[in-house]
């Protein structure tokens, strides 16, 4: 399944319905008229480099049956960190943050995730997956992408989705993503966070 081809066609996804819920006229500008926001929130980016990151890891890790050691993994964020961001005018950072902070951050984030790795995740089915589904009631389908899908030895299913979200996950926000995340086909649900 093609990413690409699925956002082709009408569709919603979990940051669009997220949108809506936040302010309907950030949908209108965003999703229908398809303005640019003058600036790109330095969460985004991050959370970008992060995620690359985090699918370089798990495609070596399918490749070679080797985790990478943690300094390789923060040099693969480095290196992402640098293309998504570096020179960049239009991220607005938060107030506290600049450019080097974040690469830091983004570095000690992918270390302690690195310590906190089990020995035997399971075998790894898929890394970025996109998938689609419809429901009943809604005239066009929700696409999304799992960060990786796992199968442990007991045939358990378990899909992963990253986060680099300071803030805990609540009903009031982000909370669509984990209940249509959990609605798509594919099974348990785990959720990993990280700050």
């Amino acid at each position: 399944m093609n990413l690409a081809k699925l956002r082709d066609q009408p569709h919603l996804s979990v940051s669009s319905i997220q949108d809506y819920m936040d302010c309907g006229l950030l949908y209108k500008f965003g999703r229908v008229d398809k303005l640019v926001p003058e600036f790109k929130a330095d969460a985004l980016v991050y959370g970008s480099a992060v995620h690359a990151t985090l699918a370089n890891f798990y495609e070596g890790l399918k490749t070679t049956g080797q985790k990478m050691s943690a300094k390789q993994l923060q040099e693969i964020f480095e290196s992402h960190w640098q293309r998504l961001a570096q020179g960049r005018m239009d991220i607005q950072y938060k107030e506290g943050k600049n450019y080097d902070i974040l690469l830091l951050e983004g570095k000690e984030l992918l270390s302690v995730f690195h310590q906190k790795l089990p020995e035997d995740e399971g075998s790894i089915l898929a890394i970025e997956e996109p998938f689609t589904f419809s429901l009943d009631e809604l005239p066009v389908p929700i696409i999304g992408i799992w960060d990786l899908v796992l199968e442990d030895m007991a045939g358990v299913i378990t899909i992963v989705d990253h986060k680099t979200s300071s803030k805990a996950y609540s009903n009031s926000r982000g909370g669509s993503q984990l209940p249509t995340h959990g609605l798509s086909p594919g099974g348990q649900v785990e959720w990993i966070f990280g700050s």
